[in-house]
């Protein structure tokens, strides 16, 4: 079983090496990244970006471009459009954001042309590995939908099954976060908490996958604070996944467990054809090269 990042990059190297497809590749961190990758075996990248600015960080960051296939386009837009017709067209199995903006790549990626859209809901997942924590911990939706209904907040939980389930995971415990456990007409998150609670019971999101909801935060990480509130859950302390009803609070969450638990994390897109690798600028060689181990188990499952 998967409990840190690290045995992820380890099951990444176990498994055959994947083609990635990297738009506006020239970043420091984003090359160092790939170069960590490409020594783990875990990728074969293809870099589309700025040509001369990649080949001044990777003489500064000692990385030998010419193991690696360039494609020199600086202009963002095309660059991203070439990284999703390389999907397209079989030369790349899997793609990552590089020094864009998200927006960019998503409409490339969602481009009717390139078959890689398909009926499910984009929505972001990220793992971490916090200190605290005994195992890794799953956060969505904070990067991509505001205020998720009901039928998406379902799509959101399907996705992060999915992601887990490629990471070799057969038991698959789900938090539906809410700001108390009871359920009020006047607290939205608490009604789509009990009804996706409703949608596992009746099987819609397959075997092994148990929800909970709704929960609050402290009960979903904590058994002492399952026990001091008398709160009984298979869920309660021991989650794998916390669904969160907005934006603005998976943002919270996860900014949190970075910044003040010092929690180590990777990053990926799903929904689409194939997994987006997905991290923040800010995010640190490290965070990335885990989240190309972590597109690369999904996209050999894809």
């Amino acid at each position: 079983m998967i409990r840190k990042l690290d045995d992820l990059l380890k099951k990444a190297q176990e498994q055959k090496t994947m083609r990635l497809a990297v738009a506006a590749a020239h970043d420091e961190d984003v090359l160092q990244s790939i170069q960590d990758a490409f020594d783990a075996g875990i990728v074969e990248p293809i870099l589309i970006g700025d040509l001369e600015k990649m080949q001044s960080i990777a003489k500064e960051l000692e990385v030998d471009l010419t193991k690696f296939k360039v494609v020199d386009i600086a202009d963002f837009e095309a660059a991203a459009i070439e990284a999703a017709r390389l999907v397209s067209t079989g030369e790349a199995d899997f793609l990552m954001k590089g020094i864009l903006d998200t927006s960019i790549l998503l409409k490339a990626v969602l481009k009717k042309d390139f078959g890689l859209r398909t009926d499910n809901l984009i929505s972001h997942v990220l793992i971490y590995e916090p200190p605290t924590y005994h195992k890794l911990l799953t956060v969505t939706d904070g990067g991509m939908n505001i205020t998720p209904s009901l039928d998406e907040k379902a799509s959101i939980l399907q996705n992060a099954v999915d992601c887990l389930k490629a990471m070799g995971r057969e038991e698959i415990k789900v938090a539906c976060i809410a700001a108390k456990e009871k359920v009020s007409d006047k607290m939205q998150a608490t009604l789509d908490g009990a009804e996706l609670k409703k949608y596992s019971l009746e099987g819609r999101f397959g075997p092994g996958v148990i929800v909970e909801g709704p929960i609050a935060f402290d009960l979903a990480v904590s058994t002492e604070a399952a026990k001091i509130k008398n709160y009984e859950s298979d869920v309660s302390g021991d989650a794998d996944v916390l669904l969160v009803p907005t934006i603005e609070v998976g943002n919270g969450i996860g900014k949190s467990l970075t910044y003040m638990a010092n929690a180590k994390s990777a990053g990926i897109i799903m929904g689409a054809r194939v997994p987006v690798v997905l991290v923040s600028r800010a995010d640190s060689a490290e965070t990335k090269l885990y989240s190309i181990a972590l597109g690369s188990l999904i996209s050999a499952k894809a």
